[in-house]
């Protein structure tokens, strides 16, 4: 009979991280990724892990107001920032579009692809307000569907693009 397994005690730091507007007083290892904390943590599992190697955008969130891949950096390093999670945009009026454009659109086909892609629409729409489909595909390159949905992804995108109301260059 083998001797039982033995593993080594994990260490674990506590640190504080601002998500969604609310701090919150996390427990985990130091080298626990930002992904991670948020779905085991926190409960925010809108935030999915793909690749978890930054390479396919599944668990992109938004850090200080630009997107970022969680799954690539350790939790820690978020200290004083601010974390926005997809379930940040549920009352939000973009948000909001870009879901029924994105529904609208057959745009949602397995869905593992789309928060990520939403949480990227969603910083589209706001910086390039006059995109054109070539710069929307160049934004959405970080993001991968394996389900080949990025027709219904653009045309939602461009829909919101022309309907969405933006603020002109000198502010009405």
């Amino acid at each position: 009979m083998s001797a039982p397994l033995q593993f080594p005690q994990s260490n674990t730091v506590t640190f504080r991280l601002t998500v969604n507007g609310q701090e919150r007083e996390i427990s985990a290892e130091p080298r626990t990724h930002l992904a991670d904390v948020l779905r085991e943590h926190c409960g925010l599992t809108a935030t999915h892990l793909g690749c978890e190697q930054g390479v396919c955008g599944a668990c992109t969130v938004e850090i200080d107001g630009v997107p970022q891949r969680s799954c690539l950096q350790s939790a820690t390093r978020f200290e004083g920032r601010e974390i926005r999670t997809l379930e940040a945009f549920e009352d939000d009026p973009l948000g909001a579009a870009l879901r029924r454009a994105f529904s609208e659109e057959h745009a949602l086909q397995c869905g593992y692809c789309t928060p990520g892609m939403l949480m990227t629409a969603h910083d589209i729409v706001q910086r390039l307000p006059h995109a054109d489909e070539a710069r929307i595909r160049e934004e959405l390159a970080g993001n991968l569907c394996r389900c080949t949905g990025y027709r219904g992804i653009v045309r939602a995108i461009q829909r919101v693009l022309e309907t969405y109301p933006h603020e002109s260059s000198d502010g009405r």
